[in-house]
């Protein structure tokens, strides 16, 4: 199954009410974009699967040893300043952000753009589509830093805030988490299918 867009005005469905509904249907990954715009998405499958825990060890590794924020999986959604609700397959916000929160905030979805986030192309996504996601979406809500990973191509396009896209077409290279994530270093051939 690939990405289902459901459309209807009266279905416009204010924050809390987007957050019952999702949990009322637990069992799929749910998107919302800018406009009201609700996506169901599938599964990953195992390839994929596996790259993103592969990913997520790697950052949870890196933050245990420095604990300057929090990391969060796939299955975290964030409401971000633009309303839309996103769910990158990882992302780490910085302690202080984080702080300002309340715990309601922190329970739902927490009304915060991520400092740093990756998305994991899988065999479903549309190139296009998720780099117009990783520009508008996590870049154009305070996204400092952000990693979209084509483990397919071996490709990896950087984007950072106020600066154009960098695109790496090799896995033979260490990416670095620059002064958003100071000493992470991810090594791309650890993700070699």
């Amino acid at each position: 199954m690939d990405t289902i867009e459901l459309r209807y005005k009266p279905l416009r469905l204010d924050d809390d009410e987007f957050y019952e509904f999702c949990r009322e249907n637990d069992q799929l990954k749910i998107e919302r974009d800018s406009q009201g715009t609700i996506y169901i998405m599938s599964n990953t499958g195992g390839t994929t699967g596996m790259l993103n825990a592969i990913i997520t060890y790697w950052l949870m590794h890196w933050h245990l040893a420095v604990n300057l924020g929090h990391v969060f999986d796939s299955s975290t959604a964030f409401r971000l300043p633009n309303t839309s609700v996103r769910s990158p397959d990882a992302a780490w916000i910085s302690a202080e952000k984080w702080g300002r929160l309340t715990k309601a905030e922190q329970t739902k979805f927490p009304p915060v753009c991520p400092d740093f986030v990756i998305e994991l192309l899988s065999t479903n996504d549309d190139l296009k589509t998720i780099q117009k996601k990783m520009q508008d979406e996590w870049i154009g809500n305070g996204c400092k830093l952000a990693w979209l990973i084509d483990p397919f191509e071996e490709m990896v396009f950087v984007y950072r805030t106020n600066a154009p896209v960098e695109i790496f077409n090799s896995f033979d290279l260490q990416l670095s988490g620059e002064n958003v994530l100071p000493g992470f270093q991810f090594d791309l051939s650890k993700l070699k299918i």
